[in-house]
């Protein structure tokens, strides 16, 4: 894959801590050695391991369409757990509200 860009990872936040809910979400994307573009996700509560899901895609178009579902879905949270997900541009950033 000549030339592809890989966006930059994506890092989301759920906090409520009235609620007690401190959820973390990641989007990292890159190349593999056989130029398959995988997009790897990690959830799980904020200072646990959680979770982690890998999928492969043979072009760019693949990939984002999967993380652009999987953005959708992360755009429902509001209305699931109460609390909407916010991009988070530090790591920084979520250890002052929890």
């Amino acid at each position: 894959m000549k030339g592809a860009i890989i966006p930059d990872a994506i890092e989301l936040v759920a906090l409520d801590p009235a609620r007690n809910i401190r959820r973390r979400y990641s989007i990292t994307a890159s190349l593999d050695l056989f130029g398959m573009i995988v997009v790897e996700t990690r959830w799980g509560r904020i200072g646990t391991r959680g979770q982690a899901q890998r999928h492969a895609f043979p072009d760019r178009a693949a990939a984002e369409r999967h993380i652009a579902a999987t953005l959708r879905r992360r755009g429902t949270a509001k209305i699931r757990i109460g609390v909407p997900y916010r991009p988070m541009t530090d790591a920084g950033d979520w250890t002052e509200s929890v």
